[in-house]
């Protein structure tokens, strides 16, 4: 007997799928490249605290670059940590291991790295990343809870669906999963073909996103390995300097401060977000868009549970072209499902509230991006 054919949302989905698990590949292997740059970058810090005289403003920018590389890897040990408790307390081991996040269950200090860098983590002061500490904490174990969820296989996002929507990329798979798993229920033929048609357009831009994601992670792991070996070979060269600033030659002093500057270049490597991985709406989208609205309507505003499915939804619909009917049919899939407004910790009417402020969040996302 031949096996029922797949529906067109089912492709995508398992497109999708082999997408994020190359996505996945790569951040593991972004892990492995960071992992050897901060060891890299230890060592010539190491060489530098050795040096005695040197002058204060040297001293404190490489003590600045110091404190953001610990910073990152302190990032990186939390991410580790934070995920391996919500799987446990989520799910358990066994039924995690079905999943295929990022080494789902063990993922290790190398992977977390790759994790770490990939969501911005280290705050630098300087505004490189707007996702930095606990919200790039929780963008990374949303990534991880989506990856394993879209497998099927549950993950820590299980629990509550809409996690994963907060993440980077990967909304679409993480809640076309749930709705071919029956969670979405239709009264019509005609409702479950178009709800599958927009998911299938929502897997596509997702599929788009995780290939040009690809390129950028690949650009960032040349460059990583391009560093760590200029900071190899500049560690041999600091240690023929001796450990007297003002013993050096005028030439070795101007090369100890050029060291100083590829420090803090391969630094930002460590920190700097993966920019094809960032949400497509986030927490500063919406602040922009209120303050804009605020301007005709001073007395506006909206509560957390609204503002949370207005982010939420503006991630999972980023670009996705809906008519008016199309709009109703997804407000009505949601509203009426007390299983995923609960996943959601919203009533109806707050659900209802952000839906409807959703067109208005997203018009203004789009037309910020077009000046």
């Amino acid at each position: 007997m031949s096996s029922k054919q797949k529906s067109e949302l089912e492709i995508s989905q398992e497109k999708a799928q082999v997408a994020i698990n190359n996505t996945n590949k790569k951040i593991e292997e972004l892990g492995e490249q960071t992992g050897s740059l901060y060891k890299e970058l230890s060592t010539i810090q190491e060489s530098f605290d050795l040096i005695r005289n040197v002058p204060t403003e040297k001293r404190l920018q490489y003590e600045k670059v110091k404190k953001v590389r610990l910073n990152w890897k302190q990032q990186a040990a939390k991410i580790e940590k934070d995920y391996k408790n919500a799987v446990g307390k989520e799910v358990g081991a066994g039924a995690a291991g079905a999943g295929v996040g990022i080494a789902v269950v063990a993922m290790g200090p190398t992977a977390a790295m790759g994790v770490a860098t990939t969501f911005g983590v280290a705050s630098t002061g300087t505004a490189i990343s707007t996702l930095s500490g606990a919200a790039a904490t929780n963008a990374a174990l949303a990534w991880l809870g989506g990856g394993a969820l879209a497998a099927g296989g549950g993950g820590i996002a299980a629990g509550e669906v809409f996690l994963a929507l907060a993440g980077p990329i990967g909304w679409g798979i993480a809640i076309a999963s749930i709705c071919t798993s029956g969670v979405l229920f239709w009264k019509s033929k005609s409702d479950k073909r178009r709800t599958e048609e927009i998911f299938t357009l929502i897997s596509e831009r997702d599929i788009t996103s995780y290939k040009l994601a690809i390129v950028e992670l690949n650009e960032r792991i040349n460059r990583i390995k391009d560093e760590s070996k200029k900071i190899n070979a500049a560690i041999n060269t600091i240690r023929t300097f001796g450990i007297d600033y003002d013993k050096m030659t005028e030439a070795q002093q101007y090369e100890l401060g050029a060291y100083v500057n590829l420090m803090e270049a391969s630094t930002q490597l460590l920190i700097n977000p993966i920019k094809g991985l960032q949400p497509k709406y986030t927490d500063l989208d919406f602040n922009v868009f209120m303050k804009w609205r605020k301007v005709n309507e001073p007395s506006y505003a909206v509560d957390f549970n609204v503002k949370k499915v207005i982010i939420s939804l503006a991630n999972l619909l980023y670009k996705i072209n809906l008519s008016d009917k199309d709009k109703k049919l997804m407000c009505k899939n949601f509203k009426n499902n007390k299983k995923l407004l609960k996943s959601m910790n919203v009533t109806k009417k707050e659900f209802v509230e952000g839906f409807e402020v959703l067109q208005d969040a997203l018009k203004y996302k789009y037309m910020s991006e077009s000046k």
